[in-house]
């Protein structure tokens, strides 16, 4: 963060203000972890609300604070209220307003100003003060240098726990290539205020219910490859997800078992969603595939280069055949 951004920062927060802390739609923990982190740090002086566009799942309820995270879809007026009062709004872990859904709106109208704290690739400019930053591992790493450079002596457990939670989850534990050993370190120096690593990753991956394993066993038995490319490809139909009592987050990391096969670069999931009336699609790939250009050009998404999403608002079969011709496309025109 160069000195002009860190003065204007300092300028923006001095005082008492009013504060909201707003992640991407369906947050995961980078995104409400790292606005949990800055909630601790700001809300002994300052009025600090978390505001969430909609329900997210209730794996990440060990983080401190969750409770007091507000849904908008749950309380609109409320929302709506704390928004229009707002002096700051801070966006984390996204970088265009359309991932705040019906929240969008009233960020855009708001005359608070608006600071974005963000690792993704080509962020519309929208904010007021821009902090982001691609290369970075996760928006938690962002944050923990953000806090480190307005106060370091602030930090507690609370907060490391937080920020620790989304690098993890955002690194795959370490091991994704936006690891560095800046990461590691901002990783161990959050373990010094006390952090249970232990009890995190319990919490982030050993949580299946039984229903949820059957339906990652569903997951699985419905991967396909498809013949001569190093892509495979699976799904979970509006039925997989009644037998099995789905709720938000049960997918979460199902895509990634494709990447366990020998010789895959590239795994997605296709999630029917009849009641929004569209296919949900995870795209993860390792080595030189970048699914977010693949994501954003077919498929209306985005995100980072080995781990993006997007939408179908075709059927779920209508969805897969056009999606096998279009890497077919993209593998041919790209790397062939």
């Amino acid at each position: 963060m160069n000195e002009k951004i860190l003065n204007n920062i300092n300028d923006v927060l001095s005082n008492n203000k009013n504060i909201i802390l707003i992640p991407h739609s369906s947050p995961d923990a980078d995104a409400l972890g790292s606005c949990l982190g800055l909630y601790h740090f700001f809300k002994d002086e300052n009025n600090v609300s978390i505001i969430s566009p909609n329900e997210y799942t209730n794996i990440l309820n060990f983080l401190p604070g969750s409770k007091s995270v507000i849904v908008f879809d749950n309380e609109k007026e409320k929302s709506t209220n704390l928004l229009s009062n707002a002096d700051i709004i801070f966006t984390l872990d996204f970088n265009s307003l359309s991932r705040a859904r019906n929240m969008s709106n009233l960020i855009s109208k708001s005359s608070a100003k608006i600071i974005m704290i963000d690792h993704h690739e080509n962020p519309d400019k929208y904010a007021d003060i821009m902090i982001s930053d691609s290369k970075m591992s996760s928006t938690c790493e962002m944050v923990y240098d953000f806090i480190c450079l307005l106060d370091k002596n602030k930090i507690n457990n609370k907060i490391a726990t937080c920020l620790y939670t989304g690098i993890v989850a955002d690194t795959g534990s370490f091991r994704y290539p936006s690891t560095t050993s800046k990461t590691l370190k901002a990783g161990s120096e959050l373990i010094n205020y006390g952090v249970n690593v232990t009890e995190i990753f319990e919490k982030l991956h050993n949580n299946f219910q039984f229903k949820r394993l059957k339906l990652l066993g569903a997951a699985i038995n419905n991967f396909k490859k498809i013949d001569g490319l190093p892509v495979l490809y699976s799904s979970i139909t509006d039925d997989d997800q009644k037998i099995n009592s789905f709720k938000k987050g049960d997918s979460e990391g199902f895509v990634n078992f494709g990447l366990s096969v020998t010789g895959i670069l590239c795994s997605v999931l296709f999630i029917e969603k009849k009641d929004e009336g569209l296919i949900k699609i995870s795209f993860r790939s390792k080595g030189d595939f970048k699914v977010n250009i693949f994501a954003s050009r077919y498929f209306s998404g985005g995100g980072h280069e080995h781990a993006s999403g997007g939408i179908s608002k075709l059927s779920l079969i209508e969805t897969e055949k056009k999606f096998i011709q279009d890497i077919k496309d993209h593998i041919k025109e790209n790397y062939e």
